[in-house]
Formats: structure tokens, C-alpha cells, sequence
């Protein structure tokens, strides 16, 4: 198997932009993790905190340390696992340090890591280790019988790995025995040679069928995390809290590889908790946390008083991968002081590709998030040129509305095995991200983003993309329901919350809302119901038979605007 992607010449065309900025130092990711892990300098500093407030653990690693167990495992995965480079790992695990040192392990030996969330349905993981064709997969001790149940349906699936606090079940412990400036040879393991290698593919939910895998190279990883340097100027003393889960671009981009690009710090929370927020930024000294829309709303409902601590380092948030409501940004930003650092991206241009700029003044700052019917995106990262096309690929001018298109070296090598998915979204020598906006430029001429709505139908919920056609099946499948649909509406905490327009067999006799929730709560996550039903006898397909999901949002939006401000709470199953 080629670790190093053979990009078709379409999408080959939006990776490559001459003159943007300089090329990157090294020319493999081993070559960058030996840049920092053998930096005399960086030897003593902390690198990676990790907090479980749950099982009051709290544990580091210094760049040494760091350094010694993440070669130990790379070992370990190269001679007893057997995985080499151009393989594929996945991963079922969440936020834990051990997850951090297999990543980083897996990128040494030049191994792609699937990272898949621990709750996703069964079928969803079978599917993404299947089409991924991994060979190998990393789960949590409680997870190992049922991936090993999935194995004999896999063919390409040689290896099912348990893991626990202490690390694997067998193999090397994951914590480091001791502070040291020494590192263990890689002898055969080290493998890895080209900025071109695969280093993530990201499964992302799609409007129709299956999800799609965005591979993602180590030149992407490394791209974006310069940009996000260079953009925030962040730096050797700077330490950026994870709070989000790093099955996700965000989580991994900015607060794992960033980190390690600018010789500063990580504080890896197991999980976001808002009693234990900002005590936490105060204890570690964080300078920088990412965050979606919703967290925010959360810490505004909290509504701690921080008299007590020591927040002066603290810049600020960053905050993408949801809709940022105009409100929201406003209170958060009055009631607590700190400015946010409002972006935007996409898994498929490897996280963010642009930023509000970090120079602009309280005033400017405050123009951008406010005096518009959206809060500003900001303007393009380095590594990455933006537009607002047409459906014909044509620019178009200031203020005129139309689709956000993104080209550069952060824009990802295209979709695993899916040639219809990268013949619809790569074209014009642009990657077409389906979202609708516009640009404004400040006096200077800087072109500031604007997201005004989502040409594509994922539902956002909370910052983590939805398809609503899985939910469309299950509905569907009730006995008494001829069709169904879910729409995504606006909601104070999670950006959007999903609704189901529900369609009955037999006016007569309509299933009850109670009915329908319960049935969804049998068959899906809490995160993918439904929260309201709305009942209809309309089928609302076009003339060639596809739904109008964004004309029944339309017009749904008067009725469910009642529940924006509503708390749903998860009831559990009995």
C-alpha cells in the first residue's frame, strides 16, 4: 500500500498556490518531531498536560518524556503490532493522553490514523473500518468485544488493540518511567519520508448516503498549524486547552499539533465542564482555549464569577465549527472581557481557513462580530486563498452572495475512494465548501468573511456535523409514518437543534410526539434526536423527487423559534 497520495490533477489544481508563503522546514513528520523532541531547550518544558476532573487525575509529560514514550509505542506498533507505513489505524477512543501518544506514534511510522467517536452506532463503525481499510484499530478496553465481534466481517482488519489508563493491555505502559533527555532507537520503525504521506482521514457526514473520508497529508496538519501560529502569534509560552473531542479536526488541529508547532503547551481535558472551566485556565496558566458556539452559551448560563483568578495570560477563545449567533458573541463578550477569536473551516481544508484578525482594536473588533446580520469569519489564513463564486465558478463582487470557495495548501488531498464526491466539490481549480457567504473589505482592502447560511443540508448541532438522512431512516422506519424528515432550527446552546417534520400513514390514527421521541431514543444517540415533532400531510418533495429540506426549514422556522431558548434534556432509556 503507497502511503504518499496520488491526487488527481482537479484537486491537485487547489492545493497548489505559488507565492503565498514559505515552504515548511522538513520534509517528513518524523523529521518535525525530532525538531522538538531532541531541542535541548524544549527538553524540560511541559508539552502535554492531561486533567480527568471525573477520576481527579492529572498528569504530564514533558518534551523529553513525550518524546521517550511516543518512540516506545511507535515500536511496539511497528514490531508486535506489525503496522507500517502507508497502513491505516483507527482509533475508537476520546480525550486521554494515551490517545495523544498513539497519534503522534502512528504519524512517526508514517501510519494514517481513522479516528472514530466511541459513540457512534455499530453499523457506523463497521462501515468507516471497512471503507477506510484499516488494518488495525486502537478501541477502549470496554469497546474490545464489540469490535472484535465486527473483525471476521472485515478482511483488510488484521489487529483490534485494547487499550486502558494505563495503555495498551499488553505492550509498553504509555506514561513515560522518567524525566529524561535520552530516547530509545527507532531502528526499523522509522519509516516515514514525505510531507505527501496520509496522516488522518476524517469521516464527516454527508447531506445523502454514507459518510465521506477527507484524507488528510502531513504537509495539511502542518500547514494549518503554521497558519494558526502566525494568525494568533502564539508561541513557546503559550499553553492551549483542549476542551473539544480530538476525534475531530479542531481538537486535533488546534490544540494538539499546533502546540507542538510553536514549542508550547497542551491542558487535555477528558471532557468540557463548566464548574471546573475557568479554575482550570487559571490553575494551568492557559493562554488560549478552543471552543464551539455552544460551550459558550453553557459558561454564560454558569455565569461564575472569576474575581478569584488569575486570568491576565489569557487571550482569548477560539471559536468556529458551529453558527455563532450575534447574540451570543455580544453577551459573552461583555459579561466576561475576553475577546473571541471568531473562524472558520472545514474538515476538507484540514480546520480553520480564516480568523478575525488579532490586530484589530476593541472598537474594530467589536464592528466585526456585531454591526453585520452575522459575526465576521475574519479573513484567510496564510497557506489558503478565499472566494464568493458563482455556480459557474465566477468571482463575485463585495457584499453579493454566493458560495464559499477555498484553495491552498491546507485544502486536503480529497475524498477516500469517493470520485463522484471530489468531481462535485473540486472544481474550478477551487474546493467548494457548500456554504453561502459573502465578503466586505476594511479600509486596507482585506476581504473580511461572512457565513450567511449552508448551501449544503448538515445539520450543526453544537459544533458537530449531523446528516439529517440518518435520522430521516430511522423516523421512517415507525409503522405508522409515511414520511419524515429533520430540520435543523435555531437554538441558544447548540447553534441548531433538530426537529422532525413527520408525515402519519393514517390521519386517523397519527403516531403521538411521545411515540415518535421514544422511538428515535431506541435507535439513536441523544445528540441525533429529534427534540420536537411536527406533524403535516404534505409530502414536500420537488418535481424530481428529492426532498425540500431547506424550504420545509423555511417554513418551519416560525413554529419551532418558540424552543430557541428551551433546555432538552436527556431522558434515559428504560
Amino acid at each position: 500500500m503507497s502511503p504518499v497520495i496520488a491526487v488527481p490533477e482537479h484537486i491537485a489544481q487547489t492545493r497548489k498556490v505559488e507565492g503565498l508563503c514559505p515552504p515548511l522546514s522538513w520534509n517528513s513528520f518524523a523529521d518535525f518531531f525530532k525538531s522538538r523532541v531532541y531541542d535541548r531547550a524544549l527538553v524540560n518544558r511541559t508539552f502535554l498536560t492531561y486533567c480527568d476532573d471525573d477520576r481527579a487525575v492529572r498528569c504530564t509529560y514533558s518534551y523529553a518524556e513525550f518524546g521517550t514514550v511516543v518512540q516506545l509505542v511507535a515500536t511496539f506498533l511497528h514490531d508486535h503490532v506489525g503496522v507500517r507505513r502507508g497502513d491505516r489505524m483507527a482509533t475508537i477512543l476520546f480525550n486521554h493522553d494515551v490517545t495523544v501518544v498513539l497519534y503522534f506514534a502512528a504519524w512517526l511510522l508514517g501510519v494514517t490514523i481513522v479516528p472514530i467517536n466511541v459513540e457512534e452506532s455499530t453499523d457506523k463503525k463497521r462501515y468507516i473500518l471497512e471503507h477506510s481499510e484499516a488494518s488495525a484499530v486502537c478501541c477502549w478496553h470496554s469497546l474490545f468485544k464489540e469490535v472484535k465481534d465486527l473483525q471476521h466481517e472485515l478482511p483488510t482488519l488484521r489487529y483490534v488493540i485494547a487499550l486502558n489508563d494505563e495503555g495498551f493491555l499488553e505492550g509498553p505502559k504509555h506514561r513515560a518511567p522518567a524525566k529524561t533527555g535520552t530516547f530509545p532507537s527507532l531502528g526499523r520503525a522509522s519509516h516515514a519520508h514525505e510531507l505527501d504521506d496520509e496522516a488522518l482521514i476524517v469521516y464527516t457526514s454527508g447531506t445523502t448516503g454514507p459518510p465521506k473520508g477527507v484524507v488528510l497529508t502531513v504537509e495539511n496538519l502542518l500547514l494549518d498549524a503554521d497558519a494558526i501560529t502566525d494568525r494568533h502569534q502564539f508561541g513557546a509560552d503559550d499553553r492551549l486547552m483542549c476542551v473539544l473531542p480530538i476525534h475531530h479536526v479542531n481538537g486535533t488541529v488546534v490544540t494538539l499539533v499546533t502546540p507542538f508547532y510553536c514549542k508550547g503547551g497542551i491542558v487535555l481535558n477528558r471532557k468540557f465542564k463548566s464548574t471546573t472551566f475557568w479554575l482550570r485556565l487559571h490553575e494551568e496558566r492557559v493562554t488560549c482555549v478552543s471552543v464551539v458556539p455552544t460551550l459558550l452559551e453553557f459558561l454564560l448560563d454558569a455565569d461564575e464569577n472569576l474575581a478569584s483568578y488569575k486570568l491576565d495570560g489569557f487571550g482569548g477563545f477560539i471559536c468556529g465549527a458551529g453558527p455563532l449567533l450575534k447574540d451570543t458573541a455580544t453577551r459573552f463578550e461583555d459579561r466576561f472581557g475576553f475577546p473571541i477569536r471568531h473562524g472558520y473551516g472545514l474538515s476538507e481544508t484540514t480546520c480553520y481557513s480564516c480568523f478575525l484578525p488579532n490586530d484589530l482594536s476593541r472598537d474594530e473588533h467589536r464592528h466585526w462580530i456585531r454591526d453585520y446580520e452575522f459575526p465576521s469569519i475574519g479573513v484567510p489564513l496564510r497557506h489558503n486563498l478565499m472566494a464568493i463564486l458563482d455556480d459557474c465558478g465566477h468571482r463575485l463582487p463585495e457584499m453579493a452572495r454566493g458560495e464559499i470557495c477555498i484553495r491552498g495548501g491546507t485544502v486536503c488531498a480529497g475524498y477516500f475512494k469517493r470520485d463522484d464526491a471530489n468531481d462535485s466539490a473540486f472544481q474550478w481549480g477551487w474546493f467548494r465548501s457548500g456554504d453561502e457567504g459573502f465578503y466586505v473589505r476594511d479600509k486596507s482592502g482585506r476581504p473580511f468573511f461572512f457565513i450567511s447560511g449552508r448551501l449544503k443540508e448538515l445539520i450543526i448541532r453544537g459544533g458537530v456535523n449531523i446528516a439529517p438522512l440518518e435520522i430521516d431512516e430511522v423516523l421512517r422506519t415507525h409503522p405508522l409514518v409515511r414520511f419524515a424528515m429533520a430540520v435543523p432550527f435555531e437554538h441558544r446552546y447548540y447553534g441548531e437543534e433538530i426537529a422532525a417534520y413527520v408525515v402519519p400513514r393514517d390521519s386517523a390514527a397519527p403516531p403521538t410526539e411521545a411515540e415518535m421521541l421514544a422511538h428515535c431514543r431506541h435507535r439513536l444517540p441523544f445528540s441525533k434526536c429529534p427534540k420536537v415533532i411536527r406533524f403535516g400531510q404534505e409530502v414536500p418533495y420537488t418535481s424530481t423527487g428529492k426532498p425540500k429540506r431547506l424550504e420545509l426549514k423555511a417554513h418551519l422556522a416560525p413554529i419551532l423559534a418558540t424552543y430557541r431558548e428551551f433546555q432538552f434534556k436527556e431522558v434515559k432509556l428504560t
